[in-house]
Protein backbone atom coordinates (compact mmCIF):
# COMPACT_ATOMS: atom_id res chain seq x y z
CA UNK A 1 0.00 0.00 0.00
CA UNK A 2 2.81 2.39 0.92
CA UNK A 3 4.64 1.52 -2.30
CA UNK A 4 1.53 2.29 -4.35
CA UNK A 5 1.12 5.65 -2.62
CA UNK A 6 4.77 6.54 -3.20
CA UNK A 7 4.48 5.51 -6.86
CA UNK A 8 1.37 7.66 -7.34
CA UNK A 9 2.95 10.71 -5.67
CA UNK A 10 6.17 10.26 -7.65
CA UNK A 11 4.22 9.91 -10.89
CA UNK A 12 2.23 13.04 -10.11
CA UNK A 13 5.38 15.03 -9.37
CA UNK A 14 7.06 13.88 -12.56
CA UNK A 15 3.97 14.64 -14.65
CA UNK A 16 3.63 18.07 -13.03
CA UNK A 17 7.27 18.85 -13.78
CA UNK A 18 6.89 17.83 -17.41
CA UNK A 19 3.68 19.81 -17.73
CA UNK A 20 5.35 22.89 -16.23
CA UNK A 21 8.10 22.73 -18.85
CA UNK A 22 5.53 22.66 -21.68
CA UNK A 23 3.62 25.49 -20.04
CA UNK A 24 6.68 27.78 -20.10
CA UNK A 25 7.02 27.40 -23.87
CA UNK A 26 4.24 29.28 -25.72
CA UNK A 27 2.50 27.52 -28.58
CA UNK A 28 2.49 28.97 -32.10
CA UNK A 29 -1.10 30.14 -31.57
CA UNK A 30 -0.15 31.86 -28.31
CA UNK A 31 2.76 33.60 -30.05
CA UNK A 32 0.46 34.69 -32.86
CA UNK A 33 -2.06 36.00 -30.31
CA UNK A 34 0.67 37.97 -28.56
CA UNK A 35 1.88 39.45 -31.85
CA UNK A 36 -1.61 40.40 -33.04
CA UNK A 37 -2.43 41.88 -29.65
CA UNK A 38 0.72 44.01 -29.76
CA UNK A 39 -0.14 45.24 -33.27
CA UNK A 40 -3.67 46.15 -32.21
CA UNK A 41 -2.23 47.99 -29.21
CA UNK A 42 0.16 49.99 -31.39
CA UNK A 43 -2.74 50.97 -33.63
CA UNK A 44 -4.77 51.89 -30.52
CA UNK A 45 -7.74 49.88 -31.80
CA UNK A 46 -10.76 49.49 -29.56
CA UNK A 47 -14.14 47.76 -29.66
CA UNK A 48 -15.38 46.40 -32.97
CA UNK A 49 -12.34 47.63 -34.90
CA UNK A 50 -10.00 45.75 -32.54
CA UNK A 51 -12.19 42.65 -32.73
CA UNK A 52 -12.22 42.72 -36.56
CA UNK A 53 -8.45 43.27 -36.68
CA UNK A 54 -7.76 40.46 -34.20
CA UNK A 55 -10.01 38.09 -36.14
CA UNK A 56 -8.22 38.83 -39.42
CA UNK A 57 -4.80 38.73 -37.82
CA UNK A 58 -5.34 35.42 -36.03
CA UNK A 59 -6.89 33.77 -39.06
CA UNK A 60 -3.79 34.67 -41.02
CA UNK A 61 -5.85 36.19 -43.82
CA UNK A 62 -4.45 39.65 -43.33
CA UNK A 63 -1.82 39.71 -40.59
CA UNK A 64 -0.77 43.34 -40.60
CA UNK A 65 -0.42 44.03 -44.31
CA UNK A 66 2.67 46.08 -43.56
CA UNK A 67 4.62 43.34 -45.31
CA UNK A 68 4.03 44.93 -48.70
CA UNK A 69 1.08 42.71 -49.67
CA UNK A 70 -1.98 44.39 -51.12
CA UNK A 71 -5.32 44.22 -49.36
CA UNK A 72 -8.01 42.28 -51.18
CA UNK A 73 -11.04 44.19 -52.39
CA UNK A 74 -13.09 42.78 -49.51
CA UNK A 75 -10.42 43.81 -46.98
CA UNK A 76 -10.33 47.32 -48.43
CA UNK A 77 -14.12 47.49 -48.25
CA UNK A 78 -14.06 46.27 -44.63
CA UNK A 79 -11.41 48.84 -43.74
CA UNK A 80 -13.38 51.64 -45.41
CA UNK A 81 -16.70 50.66 -43.81
CA UNK A 82 -15.04 50.31 -40.40
CA UNK A 83 -13.48 53.75 -40.71
CA UNK A 84 -16.82 55.30 -41.70
CA UNK A 85 -18.62 53.67 -38.78
CA UNK A 86 -15.92 54.84 -36.38
CA UNK A 87 -16.03 58.36 -37.78
CA UNK A 88 -19.78 58.43 -37.18
CA UNK A 89 -19.14 57.03 -33.67
CA UNK A 90 -21.59 54.19 -34.22
CA UNK A 91 -21.96 51.51 -31.58
CA UNK A 92 -23.89 48.29 -31.03
CA UNK A 93 -26.84 47.43 -33.27
CA UNK A 94 -26.58 50.69 -35.21
CA UNK A 95 -22.97 49.85 -36.14
CA UNK A 96 -23.86 46.25 -37.05
CA UNK A 97 -26.68 47.43 -39.33
CA UNK A 98 -24.43 50.01 -40.97
CA UNK A 99 -21.60 47.51 -41.48
CA UNK A 100 -23.99 44.99 -43.00
CA UNK A 101 -25.36 47.54 -45.47
CA UNK A 102 -21.92 48.95 -46.23
CA UNK A 103 -20.31 45.56 -46.84
CA UNK A 104 -23.20 44.33 -48.96
CA UNK A 105 -22.75 47.33 -51.23
CA UNK A 106 -25.90 49.18 -50.17
CA UNK A 107 -25.04 52.61 -51.55
CA UNK A 108 -27.43 54.46 -49.25
CA UNK A 109 -25.28 53.44 -46.29
CA UNK A 110 -22.08 54.77 -47.79
CA UNK A 111 -23.40 57.96 -49.31
CA UNK A 112 -24.34 57.32 -52.93
CA UNK A 113 -23.15 55.21 -55.82
CA UNK A 114 -20.09 55.75 -57.92
CA UNK A 115 -20.39 56.07 -61.69
CA UNK A 116 -18.92 52.56 -62.06
CA UNK A 117 -21.56 51.16 -59.70
CA UNK A 118 -24.31 52.94 -61.66
CA UNK A 119 -22.93 51.57 -64.92
CA UNK A 120 -22.77 48.05 -63.45
CA UNK A 121 -26.34 48.32 -62.22
CA UNK A 122 -27.54 49.54 -65.62
CA UNK A 123 -25.68 46.82 -67.54
CA UNK A 124 -26.95 44.18 -65.11
CA UNK A 125 -30.54 45.35 -65.59
CA UNK A 126 -30.14 45.25 -69.39
CA UNK A 127 -28.67 41.74 -69.27
CA UNK A 128 -31.53 40.57 -67.04
CA UNK A 129 -34.10 42.20 -69.34
CA UNK A 130 -32.58 40.27 -72.27
CA UNK A 131 -32.60 37.11 -70.10
CA UNK A 132 -28.90 36.50 -70.83
CA UNK A 133 -27.15 33.67 -69.02
CA UNK A 134 -23.68 32.16 -68.79
CA UNK A 135 -21.12 33.06 -71.43
CA UNK A 136 -23.49 35.36 -73.36
CA UNK A 137 -24.19 37.36 -70.19
CA UNK A 138 -20.48 37.62 -69.41
CA UNK A 139 -19.70 38.87 -72.94
CA UNK A 140 -22.57 41.35 -72.82
CA UNK A 141 -21.48 42.65 -69.41
CA UNK A 142 -17.89 43.01 -70.58
CA UNK A 143 -18.94 44.95 -73.68
CA UNK A 144 -21.46 47.07 -71.76
CA UNK A 145 -19.02 47.99 -68.99
CA UNK A 146 -16.20 48.86 -71.40
CA UNK A 147 -18.46 51.12 -73.52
Amino acid sequence: MLRTLIALVSGALIATGAWAQDKDKPTAQQQKMKSCNAQAGKKELKGDERQAFMSECLSGSSAKKDDGKQLTAQQQKMKSCNAQASKKEMKGDERKAFMSKCLSGDSAAVGGTTSQQQKMKSCNAQASKKDLKGEKRREFMSDCLSA
